[in-house]
């Protein structure tokens, strides 16, 4: 059997989940890329073939060429719509192209969500055309790319003078991109992690995300939740079944404030920065092979046989400034008074890099999982501590 997987960059996910699962499962897999040397240094012994993978049209073609694959992947958030709508035009399982549109851009999502009577959003579009200083906006609010990943550029404003500021700043950095300007929406961050084959859907659990502090949400800390409170999930669930969600992964960010979950937005694929890694570790699941069977057009089991009694935690030092990395700790493997701690590093020293505000500032990451949560946070303090990342200007 032969999948087609489109990639953007090499990712962990990828890399380290993926294809391992894929290989476990038999299949031949051609990887599908406008970055083909990057792929082909991670893994020299995959199949690399260079296309233009965020156009749908070169995906279709450059698959046509090889003959009718098993199935069509991508755990990218870009590439989600494009693999949708080739898995269709070969007869194959996928995702519904029109849900995959809608949670990627985020203005259709609030518009859906809204049409749906399912937690409307105060929202507008903002692009080349709009007048931002018209729109009847409720402060503090939030400004982000209408299609932006990973919180870049994402940033509270509280003034229509900060607000045209902040647009023009980030339009300075993404010429014509699209912006969603919405209100503000108080509470705890979580996500909830999800998996279908659009039969039946599972619940993995979630994380307590700890994000820096205002005006930006630069995500720093995640501690695994086993299960949030039933009526918090059944409201998660009840939004992604407005919009459609139900088919393969999908990792969903949202907050709670006086019992309300409300959804920041929606992942159409499974989280990433190691968080799946660990996942599939902590809950003792084949998670990577479950999501790839899904695509093959294989039900997931009744029941996953997941582990109930584990704990985890994930930490990210970030860069504070711009510079060079002159010093930083090596890889790490630990297992120590039951707890399981990984570290791997994200920079290479001698890198240099700007300070971006999003996931793209991470040194390394850290994660550990047990069955204490005290003695999980006491390995990840004390191994943060005694580490040194030093950048030079």
């Amino acid at each position: 059997m032969r999948m087609c997987l489109l990639a953007l960059n090499p990712t962990d996910s990828v890399t380290e989940g993926f294809l391992p699962a894929a290989a476990r499962l038999g299949l031949d897999v051609t990887v599908l890329t406008d970055q083909p040397n990057a792929h082909r240094r991670a893994y020299p012994e995959i199949e690399i073939l260079e296309c233009d993978v965020r156009d749908f049209r070169s995906v279709v073609t450059r698959i046509s060429t090889l003959g009718r694959p098993d199935a069509v992947f991508t755990n990218s958030d870009h590439l989600q719509t494009q693999a949708a709508l080739a898995a269709d035009y070969f007869g194959l399982p996928g995702k519904d192209w029109r849900v995959t549109l809608r949670t990627k851009d985020k203005a259709e999502m609030r518009r859906h969500l809204a049409s749906a009577g399912a937690d409307p959003v105060w929202s507008a579009e903002v692009t080349g055309h709009t007048e931002v200083t018209a729109l009847d906006v409720p402060y503090p609010c939030v400004v982000k790319p209408r299609e932006g990943v990973a919180s870049e550029d994402v940033v509270l404003v509280g003034g229509p003078e900060e607000l045209v500021a902040r647009c023009a700043e980030i339009r300075s950095r993404r010429p014509g991109s699209a912006l969603v300007v919405e209100e503000y929406l108080p509470g705890e961050l979580h996500t909830l992690e999800t998996l279908g084959d659009g039969r039946v859907r599972h619940v993995l659990g979630g994380f307590h995300t700890v994000v820096s502090p205002p005006p930006y949400f630069v995500e720093e800390r995640l501690t695994f939740v086993p299960a949030h409170p039933e009526p918090v999930v059944a409201q998660v669930l009840a939004q992604l079944d407005a919009l459609g969600v139900g088919f393969g992964a999908c990792h969903t960010e949202f907050v709670v404030h006086e019992g309300r979950a409300r959804i920041i937005e929606v992942n159409y694929r499974a989280i990433g920065d190691q968080c799946d890694l660990l996942l599939a570790h902590l809950l003792e699941i084949p998670l990577f092979d479950h999501i790839l069977r899904t695509h093959l057009g294989e039900p997931l089991p009744t029941e996953l046989g997941v582990r109930r009694d584990g704990v985890a935690r994930l930490d990210y030092p970030c860069a504070g400034s711009a510079g060079t990395l002159t010093a930083a700790p090596a890889a790490t493997e630990l297992n120590a008074n039951g707890v399981w701690l990984t570290y791997r590093p994200l920079r290479e020293i001698g890198e240099r890099h700007e300070v971006y505000r999003t996931n793209r500032d991470f040194l390394g990451v850290v994660r550990a999982t047990g069955t204490d949560q005290g003695a999980v946070d006491r390995a990840v303090t004390g191994f943060l501590a005694g580490q040194r990342w030093e950048i030079q200007p």
